[in-house]
């Protein structure tokens, strides 16, 4: 596996090393001692997979409180997506800095996302599946979200998502200094 850290501070681009013969491919997806050796956090403490039929559906861009921050690490399976992934670390180098990138099932490449950023992806193809593995569990009450089109980031999408949850529309304008006292709550 080979690791490539991005602009956002703690982001990796994680590209396999396939073997390929005569059965086929064979890629290690994650490795705990490869982890640990680059600094990142080598737990798996649940893992899920979406299914996005539509292409530019967007799902994001959320992340989770402390002391319920979660690093990930996602995987396109089928299909391509780009993704997003934001820091709102406020004792980070790159606090409000982002990372757009595209991942595809075809180039076998996987995102880690350091706990405390904010993530999203937007399909760029029909189909399209990510699995990805969190290093905490889901916590109800604690899940929050930025809109896609904040103007705070000033975000570039290839092009206007056509799929979006109600929830992920709700979203209100980032406030650094709101987010700072929820963090304190």
């Amino acid at each position: 596996m080979k690791f490539a850290e991005l602009s956002v501070s703690g982001a990796w681009l994680i590209e396999a090393e396939p073997f390929v013969d005569s059965r086929g491919l064979f890629r290690r997806h994650f490795c705990r001692d490869e982890y640990a050796r680059h600094g990142l956090d080598p737990t798996i403490a649940q893992g899920n997979v979406s299914e996005n039929p539509k292409r530019g559906t967007l799902r994001g861009i959320h992340f989770q409180r402390p002391p319920w921050t979660e690093s990930k690490t996602l995987s396109c399976m089928s299909g391509a997506i780009y993704d997003v992934v934001v820091d709102l670390r406020p004792t980070s180098p790159t606090y409000l800095k982002w990372v757009g990138l595209e991942l595809t099932a075809a180039a076998r490449t996987s995102l880690y996302v350091p706990a405390g950023c904010g993530n999203a992806w937007l399909t760029l193809q029909d189909n399209t599946s990510v699995h990805y593995y969190m290093a905490s569990s889901f916590e109800p009450g604690r899940e929050g979200g930025i809109r896609f089109d904040d103007p705070t980031f000033s975000f570039s999408w290839p092009f206007e998502p056509a799929v979006i949850s109600d929830k992920d529309l709700g979203y209100p304008q980032f406030d650094p200094s709101a987010y700072a006292r929820d963090l304190r709550a």
